[in-house]
């Protein structure tokens, strides 16, 4: 297994791709937020060759003139002077109840928006941001880095080959403790548990075993101001049944991130993002995944979907996480929420918000 697989099976979007002009030497990127995966992303493309980094904006000046240094660009202090220096890509690295003012800015601006998990944190917003991505012709991606680790693509490789179908599946994201950094227990900064790391899971299990079709959660909360453990049944239209799990308070034992599918007399497991197995029958040698050693951008994704979304800038393929993606992942985090306070078994697709 290498670095260098691509995504598998095909990719689709409601967008037609942009091409930057070609006199341009490099994608003039800007990076609105200078936090930890603010960082994370102007480390991934200062080192395309293909890209301009141009400034970093933070509400905090030290944040952005501390990440300006790292990188050797500018530092800003707000959207308004990112898009006044001239960038043609935006990523959006803000806390994420405050993904919706920016991204649909940098669209209406005419820039390609790369912005981080979650879409949004209600499914109004969401829906402002899928009709707006769909309306323009910019390159919006969303930051689901999940889908471009290797243990994922790996997983997925078996099912997209025919070598599993999955029947079962146990989903599993559970965080050690809400304190570090003490946002993370912040539902005013998060919108809530579910909106923070489990909204991966939920996106693996469309990527993963197809779109959930019903679903029914309970939760209980029982260390912080909030709902902060969930247990979740999902059924798909492809006939998978899965049970997704995620709690926050239950210390950092490995593998805290879980993914274990189920075929006939087969079985794919995840472990974090560490390592993969797939066992092909009863009596077949198991294969293995091991990405112990490898780079954590690497590893994680980030690199991947970073140099994606620069092809997706250039017109050399459409965006590789959609809005459509993205509204989909906040509609499984909605319906659960709704499932958990009615207590009932809610069925997907949503109801559309009536917004404008």
């Amino acid at each position: 297994m290498t670095s260098d697989w691509e995504l598998p099976g095909p990719v689709t979007s409601h967008q037609s791709p942009v091409t930057l002009r070609r006199d341009e030497v490099a994608v003039k990127v800007g990076i609105l937020g200078c936090g930890f995966i603010g960082r994370i992303h102007a480390l991934d493309v200062k080192s395309d060759s293909r890209v301009a980094l141009v400034g970093v904006a933070d509400t905090l000046p030290q944040a952005a003139q501390r990440l300006a240094t790292e990188v050797n660009t500018k530092p800003l202090p707000s959207l308004e002077a990112l898009l006044d220096a001239g960038i043609e890509a935006l990523y959006v690295c803000t806390p994420n109840t405050l993904h919706l003012e920016p991204v649909l800015r940098g669209l209406a601006a005419g820039v390609h928006v790369f912005s981080e998990k979650p879409m949004a944190t209600s499914l109004a917003d969401a829906w402002k941001i899928r009709e707006a991505a769909r309306r323009g012709r910019r390159i919006y991606q969303l930051g689901f880095n999940r889908r471009f680790a290797n243990v994922y693509r790996f997983a997925k490789q078996m099912i997209d080959e025919g070598r599993i179908t999955p029947l079962l599946a146990q989903l599993k994201h559970n965080r050690g403790e809400l304190k570090q950094p003490p946002w993370t227990a912040d539902p005013s900064v998060t919108g809530g548990y579910l909106y923070e790391t489990p909204v991966h899971l939920f996106d693996m299990s469309r990527f993963l075993l197809g779109d959930v079709v019903e679903l029914q959660g309970w939760a209980r909360r029982s260390v912080y101001q909030e709902l902060d453990g969930f247990v979740v049944l999902l059924r798909c239209a492809g006939g998978a049944v899965a049970s997704l799990t995620s709690v926050a308070h239950t210390s950092w034992l490995f593998p805290y991130e879980r993914v274990e599918i189920y075929g006939a007399h087969k079985t794919v497991v995840t472990e974090e993002l560490e390592r993969a197995w797939f066992s092909p029958g009863m009596r077949d040698q198991v294969e293995a995944v091991d990405c112990f050693q490898m780079p954590f951008e690497q590893k994680w994704g980030y690199a991947m979907e970073d140099r994606f979304f620069i092809d997706a800038c250039l017109g050399e393929r459409p965006p590789a996480v959609t809005a459509d993606d993205g509204y989909k992942a906040t509609e499984l985090v909605e319906a659960c929420y709704q499932a958990v306070k009615t207590e009932r078994l809610v069925t997907l697709p949503l109801a559309e918000p009536k917004t404008a």
